[in-house]
């Protein structure tokens, strides 16, 4: 099922711009080159990033032996928003993504422009942290100035993103393969750890005690965002062969495989190394292999700077496609939506988006930016979730054949999105 998609009065745009100002039938549109592969690449490659390189460590260091609880709590929580958006991406397959949903779940076009800004800013603040980020990685191999590394950074990203979705796409797909096999490396290499599983899996069980499970509920509360990452998938809907069939196997796929690496990996940092000695290390994985192999782990940085270029990338592309697609709807100036005839990308929104990743890079510090991107994708969490219980209890029906889940998974998805809102509120005032 590709092509058009046919609206019901239900998913009719919400004020749609007039037709007098409707970019015209015969204008380009965003190419339809994706499949089901690529878009779970590109899944993967939003959520395996440069974070669980660096957080595992911190996570053991909240919840010692019982990290990997931790990573099973979190990928409960994430898993319940990831069913939503699967449904919902198969009943909107457009490139509005959460300003969509949240338009056709609220009907209220003021609560869609602004979700669907906060989703921009979302991908806007995340890539200049990543940029940040790919300072220190850099460094490990060049001593080239920060102001330099980020400019060149993101203007190569820029373009790349402007020169075509497939071409930047298969950029992502090489860079996530690479990030895999960096963490699959490290699953080789200390597997020998895993041999002692058997006789001290008794201490890797949680007992039943108040403080235990706190330290265990404060370190899902970081894992939580390792997986952050397959909202990012939906913004690429109108590019893919399939919207309606491969966007919700691809995204239940690129996050039940990260589940299983982050806690496979889990299970064996916490066997292999003492969790105080992960915590007290900036880069875990590096020392993981460095322990096991004796050797220096350029190899594991090398590949630390793919997952970073991969991330920026991505969120370039996401953000680019959320301020296309709303100005398709008509919530955003008409500019923003025009495609070039050549490479059938969205110009104007690609460039806005590359020049204020830049701006925001070299401005702000790494975590306020990392503050800031936590919490309004948290905020997105809840509406998305209480948009999809409202189609829900309004009768709404998906298309046919499309993936839908029950509607205790989009209540819950919002109660646990709010409490992790509520819990990452507290821990600022309280800061």
């Amino acid at each position: 099922m590709s092509g058009t998609f046919p609206e019901s009065p239900e998913s009719a745009p919400l004020n749609r711009r007039p037709a007098s100002v409707t970019t015209p039938a015969e204008a380009p549109a965003l190419r339809r080159t994706l499949s089901l592969s690529l878009l779970t690449f590109y899944g993967l490659g939003t959520i395996i990033g440069a974070g669980i390189y660096v957080l595992i460590g911190k996570i053991a260091g909240v919840a010692g032996l019982y990290t990997p609880v931790a990573f099973l709590i979190a990928a409960a929580a994430a898993f319940l928003t990831a069913f939503t958006y699967a449904e919902l991406s198969a009943r909107f397959p457009k490139s509005a993504g959460e300003a969509l949903y949240v338009a056709r779940g609220f009907d209220k076009r003021q609560l869609s422009i602004a979700v669907g800004l906060m989703v921009v800013a979302s991908g806007l603040i995340s890539a200049a942290t990543i940029a940040n980020g790919f300072v220190g990685y850099l460094n490990v191999f060049a001593d080239v100035p920060r102001p330099v590394a980020i400019a060149a950074l993101v203007v190569a990203l820029g373009a790349l993103a402007v020169w075509g979705i497939a071409e930047s796409v298969m950029v992502a797909t090489a860079s996530t393969i690479i990030e895999v096999a960096g963490l699959l490396v490290i699953i080789v290499v200390c597997g020998d750890s895993l041999a002692e599983l058997p006789h001290r899996a008794p201490a890797l069980v949680p007992p039943a005690q108040a403080e235990t499970w706190h330290a265990i509920l404060l370190g899902a509360f970081l894992a939580f965002y390792a997986f952050i990452g397959f909202e990012d998938m939906v913004n690429v809907a109108e590019e893919a062969r399939n919207p309606v069939r491969d966007m919700p196997r691809a995204i239940l796929i690129a996050t039940a495989v990260a589940t299983g690496l982050y806690i496979l990996l889990a299970l064996i940092a916490v066997l292999a190394i003492a969790p105080a000695e992960l915590a007290a290390s900036d880069a875990p994985l590096a020392l993981l292999y460095e322990r096991a192999t004796g050797k220096p782990a350029v190899f594991i940085s090398l590949i630390g700077v793919f997952a970073v270029v991969n991330g920026a990338l991505i969120q370039i592309i996401m953000a680019a496609r959320v301020l296309y697609g709303m100005s398709r709807e008509g919530w955003i100036p008409a500019p923003f939506g025009v495609v070039h005839r050549r490479t059938r990308t969205p110009l104007l929104a690609t460039g806005v988006v590359a020049g204020t990743v830049l701006v925001l890079a070299l401005a702000l510090p790494l975590i306020e930016l990392a503050r800031a991107t936590s919490f309004v994708i948290l905020l997105v969490f809840v509406l998305v979730n209480l948009a999809l219980l409202r189609l829900k209890l309004r009768g709404v029906a998906p298309p046919a054949g499309a993936w839908r889940c029950p509607a205790w998974v989009p209540a819950a998805g919002a109660a646990v999105s709010l409490g992790l809102l509520a819990a990452q509120a507290a821990a600022f005032v309280s800061t």
